[in-house]
């Protein structure tokens, strides 16, 4: 080859890679929705106090609004001992993949319990809930020749992710929309292998499945069924198996996936099936075959907190009566809260800059931190403020939130609840 034909053209223009990084990021400013993540420390013991460090000289006191540590279990004595003991028991780090080196003692027992918790054979320990649902959905249908997913439309992004992983055919439903499920069930061919992916909580509106009706039409029409927990995991049920041990329907489904990372207060992810669906996930993912074993230290902290949550029903019971003690104080206040039979209370505002301006306000002024919720987690138009109380925020911080809130809302001359 001449060193005229290695030579690139003189004429043409190069990329400018800064550019197009810098449109991408002003693309998001311009609409309103680029994310700030808040500098803060919680106070160990003392949650849902902490202290927050940005915008102004050393550590101001906050109160936490919008943490998915819902039952305060990462604070929990009995999980803080855990960890201790089990990082001077066998230090930091797992030491590999579960295949190589990171299989441990804690990582059996923690599979054990969680199986356990939703009735089933077996279960399986990833590194995050995204990462479960990713990995096992992408696999389940790789597994099935010629799989139809059919997907509630408001699923979590992990769940998409995996669905389209996949490869596969897949099915939207409209959300919660039984009627609707069953007249794609009924367009399919019977011998199509189907599998029904759907939450129980979704954690942006605050609603809850209709899991028995979707177990009915699953086995109607030969389907698998597949249900992210991880919103109610801890949340419900009397021992703390979600929504699905509440309704007395976690024997119907195949696959129960939840996270560690929310209500058990530690960090993690799982799915629970019988032994055969576990073998065939754990030997066939690449999320989990390739990815480093979750530190035994985290999984000790786990393990103590599924144990005291399968024992004490006081967390749950907090929780309950705060998240509907703060959803009458600021509907009564003409708030536009978004009611519901869950622990998530959202409050729409319905623009991603005025979303914002108020999480700022709060934080600024009144020591509340709630982050804003706008696109791609809810569709636009959609944008919220999402309040998780939980059984430590007493009467006096929702007097004072809710106080704050309709002050702003006068400030900023946004429009009440109808």
């Amino acid at each position: 080859m001449s060193i005229e034909a290695k030579s690139a053209p003189q004429n043409r223009q190069q990329v400018d890679y800064g550019r197009v990084f810098t449109q991408a990021i002003d693309r998001l400013h311009a609409e309103g929705r680029y994310r700030v993540f808040i500098d803060i420390l919680r106070n160990k013991g003392n949650f849902p106090n902490a202290r927050c460090f940005a915008g102004h000289n050393g550590p101001k006191p906050i109160t936490v609004w919008c943490s998915n540590d819902y039952l305060a279990m990462g604070q929990h004595p009995k999980v803080i001992a855990a960890m201790e003991e089990a990082l001077h028991d066998v230090g930091a780090g797992s030491g590999g993949t579960r295949n190589i080196g990171g299989n441990t003692h804690y990582h059996v027992d923690l599979e054990g319990e969680l199986a356990d918790l939703h009735g089933k054979e077996a279960a399986l320990l990833f590194t995050s809930g995204y990462v479960s649902n990713e990995a096992t959905l992408a696999t389940i249908a790789k597994v099935l020749p010629g799989c139809v997913i059919f997907s509630d439309e408001l699923n979590h992004a992990s769940m998409i992710a995996g669905i389209r992983n996949a490869g596969c055919e897949k099915r939207i439903f409209r959300h919660n929309d039984i009627a609707h499920l069953e007249e794609l069930l009924a367009a399919e061919d019977p011998a199509t292998p189907k599998l029904i992916a759907f939450e129980s909580v979704y954690s942006m509106e605050g609603d809850v499945a209709p899991i028995a009706a979707i177990c009915d039409l699953a086995d109607q029409y030969n389907a698998l069924t597949y249900l992210d927990e991880v919103h109610a995991v801890g949340m419900y049920g009397a021992r703390g198996g979600g929504i699905s041990e509440r309704d007395g329907v976690a024997d119907r489904l195949t696959i129960i996936e939840g996270t560690l990372g929310k209500a058990f207060g530690v960090m993690g992810g799982y799915i629970a099936a019988d032994r055969m669906i576990v073998d065939v996930i754990r030997s066939y993912a690449p999320g989990f075959i390739f990815t480093t074993s979750l530190s035994p230290v985290l999984v000790a902290g786990v393990l103590a907190s599924v144990r005291h949550l399968k024992a004490s029903s006081i967390e749950r019971e907090g929780q309950q009566a705060s998240a509907a003690m703060l959803k009458i104080m600021l509907s009564d206040a003409g708030l536009p809260v978004m009611l519901g039979d869950t622990h998530i209370v959202p409050v729409m505002v319905g623009d991603p800059v005025k979303a914002k301006k108020i999480s700022d306000i709060l934080l600024a002024e009144y020591g509340v931190y709630v982050q804003p919720i706008n696109y791609p987690t809810v569709p636009r138009g959609t944008e919220r403020l999402r309040f998780t109380p939980g059984p430590a925020h007493d009467a006096a911080m929702m007097r004072e939130l809710t106080d704050a809130l309709v002050e702003i809302w006068g400030r900023l001359e946004l429009r009440k609840a109808a």
